[in-house]
């Protein structure tokens, strides 16, 4: 960024920067606040998204709050009035979760900067220079990485990708049933967001086939049991802490028969078969040789933490992960995780949010004053 004179500016110079205002980043926000620190002089919070609520500004409007993953509340949202569980459950959550974290956000004087997209950071040795797309810049003690997984769908590579005809388009890219009226439609995945484009789509796609990579495993009850939650954050803990690539959350929970499940199991929509073996100008090839015919694939294949921005730091490690430990990364102390990991899911990063921002607070304290 340049002055009115052209010339550029010097970098914003705080002791912490927030990258993401999602669950995760407010969550530390908060606590950096309680423990003393002041947003807008002693820490940042950059935002890459044009408005409040994170992620889910972005999701489908179709979702409700009712059919979407739980959202837990912030860390001293109950201070507003306002929580999730008593949220609207007509309202797209999409709208419901910006209203709700436009409201916290100025409660507490969180003073988000947004947009501001991060490109890249440089180590300047005891300091991290943080970039933007706009051209300014943030000098900083110490890093907290919150961008969450929303910026970097996956999408596996078939043989016959670069040729089919249709559409193709990720979970992230998902916008409206009504954008597939009378075509046929392959879903490809086995988490809650297949299902729930599966259950929109009946009755407005001429028809749906769900394939996913293992069969599904139905859970039942109406939410993940405890002990299931239990195991499958300590297998995403272990894997954090060992630098290797995240491990599935729904290969270790499973998902859970609520009624509209049920109903769509029911009604035979809700029926997966195996994957495909490739794709084909207007369909998709199955390994017994079936073909159908397809005019739109939907990958519904999940996502991974998005970390672009923080690879001048060489951060990862051979097992293709990140080695992290309490959102404390292990390779550079001066750079923290949250929503990584185990602390993916909102009530995990609420926790996050208290342990991240006591660690910072104490590797500020251990620093020599400038």
């Amino acid at each position: 960024m340049t002055d009115a004179r052209g010339e550029a500016l010097e970098p914003i110079r705080t002791r912490v920067v927030v990258i993401g205002a999602g669950q995760a980043g407010l969550s530390v926000a908060y606590y950096l606040q309680r423990l003393g620190l002041v947003p807008g002089v002693d820490f940042v919070v950059l935002d890459r998204g044009p408005s409040t609520g994170g992620a889910w500004q972005f999701r489908w409007r179709a979702l409700r709050l009712g059919t979407a993953h739980k959202v837990n509340d912030l860390p001293g949202m109950a201070d507003l009035g306002i929580s999730f569980e008593t949220g609207d459950r007509t309202a797209p959550a999409r709208d419901v979760v910006s209203d709700y974290y436009d409201r916290y956000e100025r409660y507490y004087g969180l003073e988000v900067q947004r947009p501001v997209e991060v490109t890249g950071v440089d180590d300047l040795g005891t300091r991290i220079l943080v970039r933007t797309r706009d051209g300014a810049s943030y000098e900083t003690e110490l890093l907290v990485n919150a961008t969450g997984t929303w910026g970097s769908p996956f999408r596996p590579w078939y043989p016959g990708a670069d040729t089919f005809a249709g559409r193709q388009l990720t979970t992230a890219e998902y916008e409206d049933a009504r954008d597939f009226t009378g075509q046929d439609v392959v879903v490809v995945g086995g988490g809650t967001s297949a299902i729930g484009f599966l259950l929109e789509l009946d009755g407005v796609a001429a028809r749906t086939i769900w394939v996913t990579r293992r069969p599904v495993d139905w859970v039942d009850q109406q939410e993940l049991g405890t002990a299931l939650a239990i195991s499958a954050v300590a297998e995403q803990d272990e894997a954090a802490r060992a630098g290797k690539a995240l491990p599935s959350i729904v290969s270790g929970t499973g998902v859970p028969i609520s009624r509209r499940n049920r109903a769509g199991i029911e009604r035979g929509v809700l029926v997966e078969r195996g994957m495909f073996v490739s794709l084909e100008h207007d369909g998709v090839r199955f390994a017994d040789g079936t073909f159908e015919h397809a005019d739109a694939v939907i990958w519904a294949t999940g996502f991974r933490p998005e970390l672009r921005h923080l690879a001048s730091l060489g951060l990862r490690t051979g097992e293709g992960g990140l080695a992290v430990a309490r959102g404390a990364s292990q390779t550079d102390p001066r750079v923290f995780f949250a929503g990584y990991g185990p602390q993916a899911s909102t009530i995990g990063a609420n926790r996050a949010g208290r342990v991240i921002a006591r660690q910072v607070l104490l590797a500020l304290s251990a620093r020599r004053p400038e």
